[in-house]
């Protein structure tokens, strides 16, 4: 009889213990289907450290030979003024000249004043962005001698800034977006009388490097969103 008692309370204990995990195990459960979904932001200004500078001129005329050499006079002049104020042989190419022939193109019979055209270019590609910023303003120097730069937009032609140090701030940007992503979900949860519980998920963002504005292309705004899932406990 004594025996059977034993047998009854261990069954009994562990009974009430089996109850008490698929208890905890149903809280548990529940927990964590209540998930709150955050979004978390880093913007940083950062200043490009690469320039892409084309400098376009055109020429007209109706002898190639005479061209040629008006267009070689003028190139050995920009490069001359390029390198004379720091710019470096190995960031300066100059492009083959673009000839159109004006009277071979027409469709009609209307005679024409020139019959070529050359759009000529010569690319400056460097790191030193303060450098050739002044030098574009300083460019109406070579109108004196007689060359005069197309609109830095003819053709398709633009001042292109760039940023290259993405990798270098990557971390820093995506530690401050997980963190704000916190402090969002911890208000919700904090607001709906919950606790932030442990990461669900998480999903990082592009980053987006774009100018900061049309006046100041050289200044770039870098951007990633953070988006992290957490469950809520009661």
């Amino acid at each position: 009889m004594k025996g059977w008692k034993i047998e009854a309370a261990i069954v009994a204990l562990g009974l009430y213990l089996l109850g008490y995990m698929i208890n905890c195990g149903i809280n548990d459960f529940k927990d964590k289907e209540r998930i709150v979904s955050a979004k978390g932001l880093s913007e940083m200004e950062v200043k490009a450290d690469k320039v892409r500078w084309p400098l376009v001129y055109k020429k007209v005329g109706n002898d190639p030979v005479e061209m040629y050499n008006l267009i070689e006079k003028d190139n050995n002049a920009i490069i001359s003024f390029l390198k004379s104020r720091g710019i470096k042989d190995e960031e300066i190419i100059v492009a083959p000249p673009q000839l159109y022939d004006q009277q071979a193109e027409t469709y009609t019979n209307e005679a024409v004043m020139y019959r070529y055209k050359a759009t000529c270019v010569i690319t400056v590609t460097s790191k030193n962005v303060d450098l050739v910023r002044k030098l574009i303003k300083e460019q109406t120097v070579l109108m004196k001698q007689g060359i005069a730069l197309v609109s830095n937009m003819y053709g398709g032609y633009s001042v292109n800034y760039e940023f290259t140090g993405l990798n270098s701030i990557k971390p820093q940007m995506i530690e401050e977006a997980t963190k704000n992503a916190r402090n969002t979900a911890e208000k919700f949860a904090k607001d709906s009388d919950s606790k932030l519980g442990k990461i669900v998920t998480a999903h990082q963002g592009q980053f987006s490097i774009e100018d900061r504005d049309e006046n100041t292309p050289w200044i770039k705004n870098v951007r990633v969103v953070t988006t992290i899932d957490y469950y809520l406990k009661n």
